[in-house]
């Protein structure tokens, strides 16, 4: 007869100690406690002056025209970037060649010279001809200065480099789909581009909504470079109250307390939208 082992001792289970922990907060804490103290005491900051243009007519047309620039140029940026990036891994060297020095002349130059130039543009072209090639009378012709405005300038500078770093980020998505599933599609006797619009562009989507969601964010911040051609968004509007009243701390806090209030919104919305489009590829993995 076997002996009945005895019963195993109950043990305590103890939570780990992390004395280091709560001392690091502690600092945090104090250092948080006086830049605050300091913030809110320091009349230079004149937080009744920021109180006054929080809200005033021409910082809000601004924080408009900065939004609606935002959403043209990142809607101009993810269509030409799609197309790019299929251009991009196309089997016809043309096509692929011709992507590819659209991404090295766009990445490769900086967005402040390509907006100065894109503003500049009637120095070289004065006027512009519409119309069949070699053959006249041309159906549209003009004045550049009159076809690009500020606002011409700004979309499609921000708009054309922003769809060079679209380009990369789709083309890493489709990269990222198992190559099987394309190969399933052509022998469903699916067409290359309905592949890749019904197929393979859904299953991307997962990697490419976040880096999507932080070049929205980037690109809310990034529109602030089109005030050195006088067009007047959130930051262009405060330097304009400024250069006036020499108020120009206060006024640049009211145009940094809209520009995180939108990221904030608009990281929240990312959020949501990485979550909704994670959960099928959650429940697989469990």
């Amino acid at each position: 007869m076997r002996p009945v082992p005895a019963p195993a001792p109950d043990f305590v289970v103890v939570p780990a100690r992390h004395p280091g922990r709560w001392v690091v907060i502690a600092v945090i804490a104090v250092i948080a406690a006086v830049v605050l103290r300091s913030v809110i005491i320091n009349p230079n900051f004149q937080w009744t002056v920021v109180g006054h243009y929080i809200f005033a007519d021409i910082i809000l047309m601004g924080l408009l025209t900065t939004l609606w620039l935002t959403a043209i140029a990142m809607l101009l940026g993810v269509v030409l970037g799609v197309i790019v990036a299929v251009m991009r891994i196309s089997d016809n060297p043309i096509i692929s060649s011709a992507a590819q020095f659209f991404l090295w002349f766009f990445r490769g130059t900086p967005v402040l010279v390509q907006l100065i130039f894109w503003y500049n543009l009637a120095a070289l072209y004065p006027n512009y001809a519409i119309g069949i090639p070699f053959l006249a009378p041309h159906l549209l012709h003009g004045s550049v200065n009159d076809l690009i405005t500020p606002y011409t300038a700004a979309i499609l500078g921000l708009g054309l480099n922003e769809a060079a770093y679209m380009a990369e980020i789709v083309r890493a998505g489709i990269m990222s789909v198992d190559g099987g599933q394309a190969e399933a599609a052509r022998a469903l006797g699916m067409k290359r581009i309905t592949a890749m619009r019904r197929i393979i562009l859904p299953q991307a989507m997962r990697f490419i909504v976040p880096p999507t969601g932080n070049e929205t964010i980037g690109m809310l911040k990034t529109t602030s470079i089109v005030s050195v051609i006088a067009l007047s968004d959130l930051l262009y509007s405060a330097q304009t109250i400024y250069s006036r009243t020499f108020q120009t701390i206060p006024l640049l806090l009211v145009a940094c307390i809209w520009y995180l209030g939108v990221t904030s919104l608009l990281s929240t919305v990312q959020s949501r939208i990485e979550h909704r489009f994670s959960r099928g590829h959650i429940r697989r993995s469990r």
